[in-house]
């Protein structure tokens, strides 16, 4: 089996609408005009009606009503819009899949997008947008095979539980990790090249040439999620913190140790997508 079988499979891959393939450009462009895009968003009800819902929930907080897409621009900005945006198009791309709890993997997936866009601070040249995008689909290759290849997925899931580490036991049992897999989809979404590089070296950051700070950002963020859900001591996740990643990113461990009281705190501000 190869990462071609899995694109080449007689199931319909997953399609993002055409503003939200606009919005992905954005990365690279320097002169994007942020009201066309706001006029773009409005142009889709369903991705409006999306975007309007996030806009007014509690953790905006504007203290006012957002009525249309271009409120969202005006009220929070680009940045925000983009994020909503984008988590809009990709939570609708996917077909319910049999078995699996979509619900519970985008609720950890914004989880590892809010922890990737808090540990950007503490890097010399963190980019918190491009590291909560990165984390936002850290694990989308994963929902893909799921959605391509259910009963291998199930199996990979099965040994998961039992103590595996997903990326060797995807290795073995496809011939390619679902973090290849994300970063292939990111190439077809045409997400930009740093993104697709991020999502394809999560799983051994300190091993890729030339390193890179977001898929370090990243692959600390999924431990720092995982010593939550697994209920780690404060201690324990201290001792066991990949330090050497750290250190290639240039991290400020301390200051991080210091504000780790945070992490419990921390919020998307997308988990409304899922109501």
């Amino acid at each position: 089996m190869s990462l071609s079988d899995l694109f080449n499979s007689d199931t319909a891959l997953p399609h993002i609408p055409k503003v939200v393939q606009d919005i992905i450009t954005s990365f690279d462009d320097d002169d994007v005009s942020i009201d066309a895009l706001g006029k773009k968003v409005a142009l889709d009800q369903a991705l409006t009606a999306k975007v309007l819902r996030l806009a007014n929930s509690a953790h905006y907080g504007i203290g006012r009503e957002v009525s249309s897409a271009e409120d969202a621009v005006t009220f929070l900005g680009f940045s925000t819009l983009r994020t909503m945006v984008l988590a809009s198009g990709m939570t609708s791309a996917f077909k319910p899949t049999p078995r699996f709890d979509q619900a519970a993997f985008w609720r950890d997936a914004f989880s590892v997008a809010a922890l990737s866009r808090w540990l950007a601070k503490f890097t010399p040249d963190g980019d918190g947008d491009t590291a909560f995008t990165c984390g936002m689909l850290h694990s989308i290759g994963q929902l893909l095979i799921h959605q391509q290849m259910p009963d291998a997925a199930d199996s990979i899931e099965q040994s998961v539980k039992l103590g595996g580490t997903r990326h060797l036991l995807e290795q073995v049992q496809l011939g390619f990790t679902s973090a290849e897999a994300g970063a292939e989809l990111a190439r077809r979404w045409k997400f930009p090249k740093a993104i697709q590089e991020a999502l394809a070296g999560q799983n051994n950051p300190d091993l890729e040439l030339p390193f890179s700070n977001t898929a370090g950002i990243v692959y600390l963020a999924r431990y720092l999620r995982k010593a939550q859900l697994e209920h780690w001591p404060e201690d324990e996740l201290i001792d066991q913190f990949p330090s050497h990643t750290a250190h290639q990113l240039g991290l400020n461990e301390q200051a991080l140790f210091d504000q780790l009281d945070q992490i419990t705190e921390l919020s998307s501000g997308l988990e409304a997508l899922l109501e």
